[in-house]
């Protein structure tokens, strides 16, 4: 990692400036694939999945019988792990469903909102280098908490198939469809819809840079996404209050996600920095995916800062998809945090509780995105419909208002709409 003391504000920019992709061959790249997808369907995907998956998917549908007997492939300890994680997740889920209250603006003026859920949902669960079947419940308990009549999951098929995780995840989180098929091409699939995978009108989960791609292609095509996510990150803010060991462990969790995985660790101690490089370089060792930890190290940062005040700066600058606050005093920061996806407090607050099991989404903002963007919650599930009603003395009431301001953009027919109204209920007295 590299180490930069007290840096100045020019130099701060260019440390915290994420890697830039050839966005233009990536893209092209990724339309010919989705454009393949939509004039070819099935036969496309089957093709797809050979050349970049080296599988020779015959059906693209798991069978229910497979979905259904998966609890019989894991063993006890890990099924018990995935239920009470399920559990917190629904119920920190729930929490965030409100109900609309009719609200009378004027006299004999009512105003309400109603949500609705997205009827057709499509979730896709990244599937490559590791089986993120706890993805499945972070996108599907949502999704059944919300209504939603049509779930469908899309992931790519591993060497030995479909982690029988993931389908037991799917499985509790009452996810019936299951499509193999991963990458661009899913989101392809979803978007357009194939013979066999139904069009979706919105599209969860995160992925590569080609998943990436393609969700924001279809979202300018009018096919709704979650949002916008690249590369997973993590900034650590640490003061003499922070446990080195800790530290490279969060540091380490972050950076084994994969080769382009973003990694940060600001602080106000130079002895930290000895003691959690010491640290990273023994835990490291033993990781069994080291290589892509390794990688992912190299292009980290370790900054060293005067105080905790700068810190927070940095971290609003920086707007990180995961934030770890090692500080005696978090309490006080958590209140000047403007930009981050999800925040994790004190030493014993490690980003892998929210990645699993502590009920909040994991499914965040990244690559500076958090300045506009939140993590998922229920609110991506839903649409808000607003409802209104007005009485014959309600429009008495307002109604003049309205005829002067339609006047005054001179838009008639809008003034009329509301002077037959009057008109009429001035006759009927």
């Amino acid at each position: 990692m590299k180490i930069i003391e007290y840096p100045s504000q020019i130099k701060l920019q260019e440390i915290l400036t994420r890697p830039v992709f050839d966005s233009v061959k990536l893209e092209k790249s990724v339309t010919k694939i989705m454009s393949l997808v939509q004039k070819k369907g099935d036969k496309a995907l089957f093709a797809l999945s050979k050349k970049f998956d080296k599988a020779n998917i015959q059906e693209l549908k798991l069978s229910s019988e497979l979905i259904e007997n998966s609890e019989k492939l894991i063993d006890n300890k890990l099924k018990n792990a995935i239920k009470t994680a399920s559990l917190n997740i629904a119920k920190f889920h729930n929490s965030q469903i409100y109900e609309s209250e009719v609200v009378e603006t004027m006299k004999g003026i009512k105003c309400w909102q109603k949500s609705v859920p997205i009827e057709k949902v499509g979730l896709y669960i990244p599937g490559g280098l590791a089986p993120l079947f706890s993805t499945v419940l972070m996108l599907a308990v949502p999704a059944q908490l919300a209504g939603c009549k049509e779930v469908i999951l899309c992931t790519p098929p591993g060497k030995d198939g479909i982690d029988p995780a993931i389908l037991y995840a799917a499985k509790i989180s009452g996810v019936k469809d299951v499509f193999i098929v991963g990458g661009a091409q899913a989101i392809a699939a979803m978007a357009y819809g194939t013979e066999s995978i139904p069009k979706v009108d919105k599209i969860f989960g995160p992925g590569n840079q080609f998943v990436t791609t393609a969700k924001q292609i279809v979202a300018s095509q009018g096919i709704a996404i979650d949002m916008p996510a690249g590369p997973s990150e993590v900034m650590i803010l640490a003061n003499e209050n922070a446990n080195p060991d800790f530290i490279a462990a969060d540091l380490l969790s972050q950076a084994e996600h994969g080769f382009d995985s973003q990694v940060i660790l600001v602080t106000t101690e130079r002895s930290i920095i000895s003691k959690t490089l010491k640290s990273l370089n023994d835990q490291l060792n033993v990781l069994p995916r080291k290589e892509i930890a390794e990688k992912s190290l190299e292009s980290g940062a370790i900054i060293l800062v005067d105080n905790t005040e700068k810190m927070i700066t940095i971290a609003n600058a920086y707007a990180p998809e995961h934030l770890i606050i090692s500080t005696s005093n978090y309490t006080e920061l958590i209140e000047k945090v403007y930009n981050a996806g999800s925040v994790f407090l004190g030493n014993f607050t490690p980003e892998s509780l929210g990645d699993y099991a502590s009920g909040t989404n994991h499914t965040l903002p990244t690559n500076g995105f958090a300045r506009s963007y939140s993590g998922l919650n229920m609110d991506a599930y839903f649409k808000k419909i607003t409802f209104q009603e007005a009485t014959s003395e309600g429009i008495e009431i307002i109604g003049n208002l309205v005829e002067t301001m339609a006047e005054a953009e001179q838009l008639q027919a809008h003034k009329n709409a509301i002077s037959i109204r009057l008109k009429a209920i001035k006759n009927e007295k």
